[in-house]
């Protein structure tokens, strides 16, 4: 793993550990009304979103140097599949979370939490199957 991606990947990797796997929470600790707390998930959503666009172009390169190395084209469309995959499953799995919330004003938050720790899980599988 080259050290640029090492050093920016680490803090994803820790914050994926189930300590510290739900924003809501880690905001919560941090400021004390709900609106602050919606508005710090908002915030980690984003940061989340774009840690895993740079996972996935790491992963994207790795693919494509494989199918280069193999002759074959495989890799960059299984990731593609993959991901799209998982991007539905996440957005379902937290539609039904924020549902839990029966419309109330924690469903936002639920939602948000959900979309972090599921999008941290991700990064961590992403980077694993990294060489």
């Amino acid at each position: 793993m080259p050290r640029f991606l090492t050093l920016f990947a680490m803090p994803y990797v820790v914050s994926a550990t189930p300590a510290a796997a739900d924003a809501a929470l880690e905001c919560g600790v941090q400021v004390s009304s709900q609106v602050k707390i919606a508005s710090c998930v908002a915030a980690q959503v984003d940061i989340a979103n774009q840690a895993l666009d740079e996972t996935v172009g790491f992963a994207q390169e790795a693919a494509a140097e494989l199918d280069g190395v193999t002759e074959r084209d495989d890799a960059v469309p299984a990731l593609a599949v993959a991901q799209t995959a998982w991007e539905t499953y996440r957005d379902a799995q937290c539609s039904y979370s924020s549902s839990l919330f029966g419309g109330g004003s924690g469903a936002g938050i639920a939602e948000g939490a959900c979309h972090v720790a599921l999008t941290r899980a991700r990064i961590a599988e992403l980077l694993a199957l990294l060489p």
